[in-house]
């Protein structure tokens, strides 16, 4: 059981290793302000699939951390005034 239980630990690390990489690319493409707002919010969408690939019903958790990140990043590049 504990084997099993550090198989578990080992697989979800992984999983949240690949999701803040995936994030801090998103971040880092944002950033450069090559993409217009639409395109933005479209790659946002994607890290969410992506997100919610690894992690299943966890759309609030991504709504909360995530978005919000997101949303700063792409406000700064593209304001709305």
């Amino acid at each position: 059981m504990a084997v099993s239980c550090e198989a578990e630990i080992l697989l979800e690390n992984k999983k949240i290793r690949r999701l803040r990489l995936m994030v801090d690319l998103t971040c880092a493409v944002l950033r450069q302000g090559r993409l217009d707002r639409e395109e933005s919010w479209a790659l946002v969408e994607g890290v969410k699939r992506f997100a919610l690939s690894l992690f299943p019903g966890r759309e609030e958790t991504f709504e909360i951390i995530y978005r919000s990140k997101f949303r700063r990043i792409i406000e700064e590049r593209h304001p709305l005034h």
